[in-house]
């Protein structure tokens, strides 16, 4: 029987940061995962600390921001891979209201450090902004398939992943073990996503499926650098490639892609982009959402030891590095999880 302090299942961009956790405190662990792509996998890597359609601070971004900086910077170094790019996100306006309002919000506390307060013009001709532009301070451009290849192969090198599909009914649970296999651990942490669905130790009501796609284009006379927000985010890959969307589908598990996203996100790619592009991929992925837009921490009385860190949204990359420290407090150190993020709360939930 091999013995660790932790099984983790799944490895999104919670599990990546929950393993960086025990890691830090020297705590042994494995990792399950069946290699398939999830919401990290898909995302379009935008490290953004603010609410561009209502500009507003995102919820907890002065305690998350500076956590997660710092996190992505360290991991850049471990792995020995750029997945950290600093990038800034250029906000088209589009009405002198907006202008306006992005005036004001840049004044209050909590985003002075996130809004500029000077507006840019457009040089761009491929760009059709002709208020010109809000720039978003400190934003960044994580790569999610450089970072989880690389994150997989840190882990087979210290032999601790399993790449599988996770057997639920042959955990086998214990007063302070829980036995998987041949595997004795102290907990199992289920990092998830939205492949959550399927636990059977996981409440149904608790999550939203979120389905988002995004259009894979190639646009020569573009010459983007920056990340560009109008009606749909335009993500620069190099090699003339952009990752334009995304759509935003509620209650929709599913993976496939749909002609009635591409639609959407053509009609408005085209609104602000008027050079020529070619359509060259469609992705899409499923954000593990909540009613309340809070994350799900922490575990259910009639089964302690598995823990659930989940509900991460669009903001996982924001989030998940000071989570996981929160997490790891709870489960080692019988620290509470505030209200907002303890998922006992969804018991409550119709």
């Amino acid at each position: 029987m091999k013995k660790v302090d932790y099984i983790i299942v799944g490895l999104g961009i919670a599990g990546i940061s929950f393993c960086e956790q025990l890691q830090k405190h020297g705590k042994s662990f494995v990792v399950i995962d069946n290699g398939e792509e999830g919401s990290t996998a898909k995302s379009g890597g935008v490290f953004n600390p603010t609410v561009l359609k209502r500009f507003t601070a995102a919820w907890n971004a002065s305690a998350f921001f500076p956590v997660a900086v710092d996190f992505y910077h360290r991991l850049s170094e471990k792995l020995q891979e750029n997945i950290f790019v600093k990038t800034p996100i250029l906000r088209i306006f589009k009405s002198i209201e907006e202008q306006n309002n992005w005036t004001v919000a840049s004044d209050k506390w909590e985003l002075q450090d996130f809004l500029s307060s000077k507006f840019s013009k457009s040089t761009n001709v491929a760009v059709e902004a002709p208020l010109g532009f809000g720039e978003v301070l400190g934003t960044a451009q994580i790569l999610p398939e450089k970072l989880l290849i690389s994150y997989r192969n840190y882990l087979k090198s210290l032999k601790v992943l399993l790449p599988e599909e996770f057997q639920y009914e042959i955990i086998q649970q214990k007063e302070n073990t829980v036995v998987y296999k041949n595997i004795s651990a102290k907990k199992i942490i289920f990092t998830e996503g939205s492949k959550v669905i399927d636990n059977p130790f996981f409440p149904k009501k608790a999550i939203i499926g979120n389905k988002g796609e995004y259009l894979i284009i190639k646009a020569p006379l573009l010459k983007l650098d920056v990340l560009l927000k109008g009606s749909m985010y335009v993500i620069p890959l190099g090699n003339d490639e952009y990752k334009v969307g995304a759509t935003y589908s509620r209650d929709d598990y599913s993976i496939h892609i749909t002609e009635i996203a591409k639609e959407e996100i053509l009609v408005k790619v085209k609104s602000f982009i008027n050079c020529p592009f070619e359509l060259i991929g469609q992705t899409a992925g499923v954000r593990p959402t909540t009613k309340d837009h809070r994350p799900l921490l922490g575990s259910f009385e009639e089964n302690p030891n598995l823990i659930f860190f989940n509900g991460l949204g669009s903001r996982g990359f924001l989030m998940a590095p000071l989570l996981s420290e929160i997490l790891y407090n709870y489960v080692e150190n019988d620290i509470s999880i505030d209200k907002e993020m303890d998922i006992k709360r969804v018991i409550r939930w119709k």
